[in-house]
């Protein structure tokens, strides 16, 4: 990232809301933008933190050069291999607790830049430990926009980041959200490039005050996966603002905070009124027909699935028209169904509100239950 300023040795800056954590210091400290993507920091943390053997300190600390990064690496003796095993573990967790919007963002934590000395100074490359997760393993972080070549391998870490969220169900058009700043002027003496750092800014600075510059367009990310966003949209929210969840999820009842993740609730008023903006759409919604195009059963089963899964497990009812693997989140099922239906069954307006309002109705809960919800709302 950027820029080598010099601090005292001393406390430099709070970490909020992290149990045992309360600060980080160190002696060198380069110019702070690891709380830019505060965002992807707070969901990915909310991960590690499900089984953190390396008591990893918090995911702000694999976002610094490694002078810095060492403070908060526990049981991590490559700081410069911080960020990818941090990102490692959540994902691992993410996994475990089936979880694709966390496997998502521990993706696209994983490709963040990271801290370096000065505007232009690529970072290291972790070398040391091998990711155990393969979908982490094929990324890298991304490099100081002003450093030689960076546009282009910039470029082409979004892409593959596309790619394997994709390949998990996820929402490959949020892999912008690893993109970074705009290129600083190589010898400032500040060190400050383009860049911005707010603790307390939970939406990510870089997002907040417009400075994210976006690697791909989403013609190109979509040609990336093959054209298909598969598991795209509902499931993961607003592609452009990861803390969008937090609204729709408020108004779509149980179990809403999973895609909620890291985002704070703005106050009771406004989940209120995004409720009742719930409710006036529904009411609108069931008042016209809805035709679900070529697609005539677009409902969610769960059970032993037909892939081989040696657990329960949810997928479509209809195959044909939905293909996707079996997965242990309903999320990604009914992701792709409304996906589908928008891209491939020529459904109505009408018919893909419904099914955004039934796939909110499963969000949070397991098993029958969930596949009940989807089912319940969608009219099946």
């Amino acid at each position: 990232m950027k820029n080598s300023i010099i601090y005292a040795a001393g406390l430099i800056g709070a970490v909020t809301a992290r149990p045992g954590v309360n600060r980080y210091s160190f002696a060198k400290r380069e110019v702070p933008q690891e709380q830019a993507h505060r965002n992807v920091n707070l969901i990915v943390q909310e991960s590690l933190q499900l089984d953190n053997p390396d008591n990893i300190q918090d995911t702000v600390f694999g976002l610094l050069g490694a002078a810095a990064a060492a403070g908060g690496a526990g049981n991590i003796a490559d700081a410069d291999c911080l960020q990818q095993a941090t990102a490692d573990q959540a994902f691992t967790n993410a996994k475990a607790a089936g979880d694709v919007n966390g496997m998502t963002f521990a993706l696209i934590y994983r490709a963040l830049e990271r801290n370096t000395g000065s505007v232009g100074l690529a970072s290291v490359p972790c070398e040391s430990i091998q990711a155990v997760n393969p979908e982490i393993a094929a990324l890298q972080q991304h490099q100081d926009p002003a450093s030689d070549g960076a546009a282009e391998l910039n470029k082409q870490i979004a892409t593959e980041l596309a790619v394997q969220i994709a390949s998990i169900g996820g929402d490959p058009t949020l892999a912008n959200e690893a993109s970074t700043f705009a290129p600083g002027e190589i010898g400032d003496p500040t060190g400050a490039g383009n860049t911005c750092d707010d603790e307390n800014d939970d939406a990510g600075c870089i997002n907040t005050l417009g400075l994210r510059v976006d690697d791909l367009t989403e013609d190109e990310i979509l040609a990336a996966v093959g054209g298909d966003a598969a598991g795209a949209g509902v499931a993961a929210g607003n592609a452009n603002n990861a803390t969008a969840d937090a609204g729709a999820a408020a108004a779509a009842g149980a179990g809403a905070g999973k895609k909620a993740k890291g985002a704070k609730a703005k106050g009771a008023a406004n989940n209120a009124a995004a409720a009742c903006s719930t409710r006036r759409a529904r009411r609108h919604t069931r008042r016209q027909a809805a035709d679900f195009g070529s697609c005539t059963n677009p409902s969610v089963v769960f059970g032993p699935p037909s892939d081989g899964r040696q657990e329960d497990a949810f997928e479509a009812a209809d195959l044909t028209s939905f293909p996707h693997g079996s997965a242990l989140n309903i999320g990604v099922i009914s992701g792709f169904i409304c996906s589908q239906l928008v891209n491939a069954c020529d459904a109505n307006d009408a018919a893909v509100a419904l099914c955004d309002q039934a796939d909110a109705a499963a969000t949070g809960l397991k098993g029958q239950a969930a596949a009940d919800a989807f089912n319940g709302v969608i009219g099946f």
